[in-house]
């Protein structure tokens, strides 16, 4: 990614805008190679050698039967048993992804399982997609080059126009991971339309939305609040969960009480605080067990027609 010609600073925040925006459905390939139960290992690995791809999904009429791949075409050779049928070698525990996941979650699944490729199926259980991280790669790079061509037609950056303050208050629902992600889009679309920088917009936009996450996974539901004014995006996110016994652990990266179910959703990689402290200039979060969570991440900038002062150092402290 570093040859990327975009400012070093802001790749990071450029992906992390773009794993979450995307959806698994608008990276995958929907042009599926498929096996199917009665069709033979050596019919398999013909496909495979044809289309250079290392695994098929074993499939009939959209409906997902198993994984077959390279290894298990190197093990019927070994035993010379080419002949077989695809079902008596094929992966029957497959893990899937959904299709309206955000490409965020797709990803960390590769770290996660170290497979090639995750079938993907729709909210009806059917087969509509295949992700590799070929396909993740590839989506980033095109997205990464429109975001730089976007960003060289906002030469110069429209000035920030004063407008007056608002608020902004979200009611989020436990395990609601069909609208997770609404509230933080209509903070982000507030503040494009208040003029701001994309950059700004990007950090305030992952905060917010880190947020929203944690209050529909380890929160029995709670309110996400956005306060903004003239030079300053104020979130904040209070719960009556169950709170948090070790909140320095906590804010460590890969730290996390997500459950089983909720991890094999894609959700809980435990990057969430840590990913809010990294954004915002102030930081700062209230918890203790029984009592639940009060979160709150600020962004600041220079007021409309106020220049910047001569120097300025701005970072995230951590909690007292």
């Amino acid at each position: 990614m570093a040859v990327l010609p975009l400012p070093a600073d802001q790749i990071p925040l450029v992906l992390q805008d773009l794993l979450f925006r995307l959806k698994v459905r608008d990276v995958m390939t929907r042009d599926l190679i498929t096996v199917r139960r009665t069709d033979t290992m050596r019919y398999a690995r013909a496909l495979m050698k044809t289309h250079g791809i290392t695994g098929l999904p074993v499939a009939e009429q959209d409906r997902l039967y198993g994984i077959v791949s390279m290894d298990d075409v190197i093990t019927v050779l070994e035993l010379q048993r080419l002949d077989d049928p695809v079902e008596a070698h094929m992966t029957e525990r497959v893990v899937v992804l959904e299709d309206d996941m955000p490409l965020a979650f797709g990803a960390s699944y590769f770290d996660k399982y170290r497979f090639g490729r995750f079938p993907v199926l729709d909210r009806n259980g059917r087969l509509c997609g295949i992700l590799t991280s070929r396909d993740i790669s590839a989506s980033l790079l095109i997205e990464l080059y429109k975001e730089y061509a976007r960003l060289e037609a906002r030469v110069p950056a429209p000035a920030p126009r004063r407008t007056p303050g608002e608020r902004l208050r979200f009611t989020v629902r436990r395990y609601d991971f069909e609208n997770a992600g609404r509230a933080a889009h209509e903070i982000k679309k507030a503040l494009t339309a208040r003029g701001l920088p994309p950059e700004l917009v990007r950090r305030v936009a992952i905060a917010a939305y880190e947020m929203e996450m944690n209050l529909v996974v380890h929160s029995v539901g709670g309110v996400l609040e956005a306060h903004i004014e003239d030079g300053l995006a104020e979130i904040t996110a209070t719960d009556e969960g169950p709170g948090i016994a070790d909140v320095e652990l906590a804010l460590q990266d890969g730290f996390s009480t997500a459950n089983d179910w909720v991890r094999s959703l894609g959700f809980g990689a435990g990057m969430g605080l840590g990913n809010i402290r990294r954004v915002a200039d102030d930081f700062s979060i209230r918890s203790a067990p029984g009592q639940g969570t009060h979160l709150r991440a600020a962004v600041r900038w220079p007021p409309a027609d106020t220049p910047p002062p001569a120097s300025t150092t701005t970072g995230a402290e951590p909690p007292r």
